[in-house]
């Protein structure tokens, strides 16, 4: 549904859209490289990593095979959690095969008519995070981290327990509510035709998040130009068009960063940037779930994320 924009958000786009435009114009060699650097970061490592998670759970969910693949966990996870084992093995995913499965799980969870709105949005507030196989292989060795611990503490265990405290709190009514009510029984779907959608849904979801990372790797130039408008020095600027990159996009980012502030990288990180936000949208906007609570969700985190590291420090 089209929604109308205020005069004030009119100028505003009108004047950004020609900004990009003319910065693409006046640099377009330094654009070329931001721009191929996103390409080979998807290529490289999202389609690798995650197009055959994507196809491997969407036929598990269109199969109807999710309680039977979380039946040695349900018990722990179910029973601390109160959620039914569709949530859990939403949970799990989210957790285990990182960003953005857990917005493309929960979506396709409640498309497929698995769990309701509500069990949908509560998994979308903590489970979508950055997978721990891209943060031990990619993000601690660029950052130069050493004994992983505290630092997959702050990356998984603060989710983990704040998803905990939002069942309890936020969500309790909502899911009490879903998890006595029984959902619509499910059709079964053939092995074949459960394959061909999910390698139909996970192909358009890749590319949309390629285009997105070759957008939102362009838009590294905006901080790079501004950190030489303002004249400042190169440590300065280094960091400072390192961290507006990881706000813009985080696996870019983390690449201009490198090992130079590795804890302005760990508190970001749960943020995701606006790439993610942007990925995250995509991969829910066929559903009525909220972009907004979920960004809601993940500043609260990326609060926590900062305290917890100011503590330990």
């Amino acid at each position: 549904m089209k929604t109308k924009l205020s005069s004030a958000e009119f100028y505003f786009y009108t004047c950004l859209a020609f900004l990009i435009t003319a910065v693409i114009l006046l640099f377009p060699a330094d654009c070329l490289s931001f721009a191929l650097k996103g390409l080979n970061l998807w290529f490289e490592r999202m389609i690798p990593t995650l197009f055959p998670f994507m196809v491997l759970s969407g036929i598990i969910i269109r199969m109807d095979l999710t309680d039977a693949f979380v039946k040695i966990l349900n018990p722990i996870l179910g029973g601390l959690f109160r959620i039914r084992p569709a949530c859990v093995y939403g949970m799990l995913v989210g957790f285990l095969c990182g960003f953005p499965m857990g917005a493309h799980v929960a979506a396709q969870l409640y498309e497929q008519g698995q769990i309701s709105k509500a069990e949908a949005a509560y998994l979308l507030s903590f489970c979508n995070n950055i997978g721990p196989v891209y943060f031990l292989s990619f993000v601690m060795p660029v950052l130069s981290l050493e004994k992983p611990a505290p630092f997959l503490f702050g990356m998984y265990g603060l989710p983990f327990l704040y998803g905990l405290l939002l069942r309890y709190t936020a969500f309790k009514e909502e899911i009490d509510a879903c998890t006595g009510r029984k959902l619509p029984a499910r059709g079964q779907t053939s092995l074949l035709s459960a394959m061909d959608e999910s390698v139909f849904s996970a192909l358009s979801g890749i590319a949309r998040l390629g285009g997105y990372m070759v957008f939102f790797n362009l838009l590294f130039i905006l901080p790079v130009l501004a950190a030489g408008i303002f004249s400042l020095s190169e440590k300065t600027a280094a960091l400072f068009t390192g961290g507006a990159s990881c706000l813009l996009e985080i696996t870019g980012g983390i690449h201009l960063v490198g090992n130079s502030a590795p804890y302005l990288v760990l508190c970001i990180l749960p943020f995701g940037g606006l790439s993610c936000i942007a990925q995250t949208y995509s991969m829910i906007k066929n559903t009525d779930l909220s972009i907004t609570e979920y960004v809601m969700h993940k500043m609260i985190l990326t609060a926590a994320t900062v305290l917890y590291y100011l503590l330990i420090l």
